[in-house]
């Protein structure tokens, strides 16, 4: 079943141990695409070109766990832009420090929904 749900993801997967994050994603997409409308729903009441900025930063952050300088340098911009997004971020998510809104963010912004 599992090298079934490989194909059906990339007909470049050889070995299946090399793509289980994808792996385990993919297992329910509807459930993956409802996990991801939950977490990111304070976005949507934004414009889509901020939304984007916004979930752009957010996954950098998440990424580098926090790390201003490096995000900004993921991202191209000045870590005060970072600060500044970070800001409108913690405002759309009061909870932000929370393990389970962390791990809710990662998994939504980690792999773009379907």
């Amino acid at each position: 079943a599992r090298a079934v749900r490989a194909r059906s993801l990339s007909s470049d997967i050889r070995d299946t141990e090399d793509h289980l994050p994808e792996l385990v994603l993919s297992a329910d997409a509807d459930a993956f695409a409802d996990l991801r409308a939950r977490a990111l729903a304070p976005l949507r009441a934004l414009p889509d070109a901020t939304a984007r900025r916004l979930e752009e930063t957010l996954r950098a952050w998440l990424l580098h766990q926090g790390r201003r300088d490096e995000v900004a340098a993921a991202l191209f911009i000045h870590p005060q832009t970072v600060r500044y997004r970070m800001s409108q971020l913690r405002e759309l998510f009061p909870d932000l420090a929370s393990p389970q809104r962390v791990l809710e963010l990662t998994l939504a912004v980690g792999l773009r929904g379907g």
